[in-house]
């Protein structure tokens, strides 16, 4: 999947569930960004490389896994395969979301 699709997708989940982790998130992939600002209404979903509360730095397929319930998140971090940059109390609030 392309980083549009994987935006579009991330936009549709925080359409239905956004306002739960009230933070600035910023998913980092080889390919661009994930900009989420769920600190407003409705949640905002960009491709802005913009300052945020939490980075987490992934790979778009194991990010793609993860939002598709494929991979576990804290086995990622775990192994990882997803590394978290910033406040990881917000990190921990993306169960959440996904």
């Amino acid at each position: 999947m392309s980083l549009d699709n994987t935006t579009s997708k991330v936009n549709a989940l925080a359409n239905s569930k956004g306002g739960a982790i009230k933070a600035k998130i910023k998913f980092q992939f080889d390919e661009g960004v994930i900009y989420l600002d769920d600190t407003v209404t409705p949640t905002v979903v960009s491709n802005e490389d913009s300052p945020a509360d939490c980075t987490v730095k992934v790979s778009l397929s194991n990010f793609e896994k993860l939002i598709n319930g494929d991979m576990n998140a804290m086995g990622a971090f775990m192994m990882g395969k997803l590394k978290v940059d910033g406040d990881m109390s917000v990190a921990m609030k993306l169960s959440s979301l996904f």
